[in-house]
């Protein structure tokens, strides 16, 4: 006789109050320490719970006086579960429901978050990272516009980037592009398949003072810039790298899953890149498996733990890679 397996048990209203509790209590502690932290340091967006409960599947964003609470869906989940975390964060933080947004994520892989519109509401407002400041938009998409967690990424690179010609790929809007230009890069070239991104990375150079020609801006498949640019003297000695996961664009047949396509990637990266350069890979597909030994390169480390900032309690949320050419 086959085995039966049983299903997990759904979330009751009982489970769901009970969670909601745990959630608010945490919250509470969380933020009376980390917004102390972080406003010393100019810094309002950052992570207040990372799933740090497993029984509550849930991550909670600050950005400057809105929280934004995504559910990690389970088949059990109940309609009700998500919306009662989020009035249990907002009473916690005193937040009227306005500044209370709510998302629903997938631990599975799929196509391209970055790129998908979930609604049409098209409101953004700025927020600080130290001198630097950022349009996010909290409703629109299942990203907000910043990825909080490269944070002390931005950082490395702002201190590597004096007189450097930067290169910043699936750019998105743009941070890493800023933090190079605060560093003193002599030019950046900032490249993703999005107009919508590539906009909205031009915005935040404006934003942040640091628009004028040196920075170039390129709406285009990274493959085809990277072919067109190798047949060109442009060569780049900092990069940053951080693919989506997977995506499939119909319309220009385009597709790419990092685990089968990254080695052909950075191999067509380092070909416009000098001897002795600086190339950082980053990924937050979370069974990603490096094949970096396929390189033709003088070293790769793994400094995934160095960037990894003090608010996530996932300190695989991303990895990171440093490459010498």
């Amino acid at each position: 006789m086959a085995k039966v397996i049983s299903k997990p048990e759904s979330i009751t209203p009982e489970k769901t109050r009970h969670h909601a509790e745990i959630l608010a209590n945490r919250i509470r502690k969380r933020f009376a320490h980390l917004s102390k932290r972080f406003k010393r340091q100019h810094i309002d967006c950052f992570r207040l719970f990372d799933w740090d409960i497993p029984e509550v599947r849930a991550v909670v964003d600050w950005y400057a006086g809105h929280a934004v609470v995504a559910e990690y869906e389970r088949w059990q989940t109940s309609d009700e579960w998500l919306p009662a975390m989020a009035q249990a964060v907002a009473q916690a933080l005193n937040l009227p429901p306005e500044k209370t947004h709510i998302k629903r994520r997938h631990t599975k892989t799929e196509e391209g978050p970055r790129y998908k519109r979930i609604s049409s509401r098209n409101e953004r407002f700025p927020v600080s990272e130290r001198d630097l400041k950022f349009w996010v938009n909290l409703d629109d998409f299942l990203d907000t516009g910043l990825y909080s967690d490269h944070r002390d990424t931005r950082v490395l690179i702002r201190g590597l980037a004096k007189d450097k010609d930067f290169l910043n790929l699936f750019a998105y809007t743009g941070a890493f592009t800023c933090a190079a230009a605060a560093g003193g890069a002599r030019t950046t070239t900032t490249v993703d398949r999005s107009s919508n991104y590539i906009k909205w990375a031009q915005d935040n150079l404006e934003l942040s003072g640091f628009w004028n020609i040196k920075h170039r801006l390129i709406q285009s498949d990274v493959d085809k810039f990277l072919d067109k640019t190798a047949k060109e003297s442009k060569r780049f000695n900092l990069a940053f790298v951080d693919p989506p996961s997977f995506f499939k664009d119909f319309r220009s047949r385009v597709s790419f899953d990092i685990n089968e396509d990254h080695p052909k990637l950075l191999a067509d990266v380092l070909k416009v890149m000098v001897p002795g350069s600086l190339l950082f890979f980053s990924t937050n597909h979370q069974r990603f498996e490096p094949r970096l030994n396929e390189l033709k390169v003088k070293e790769v480390t793994d400094i995934t733990l160095d960037t990894i900032p003090e608010d996530y309690r996932n300190k695989q949320v991303h990895r990171c890679w440093r490459i010498v050419v």
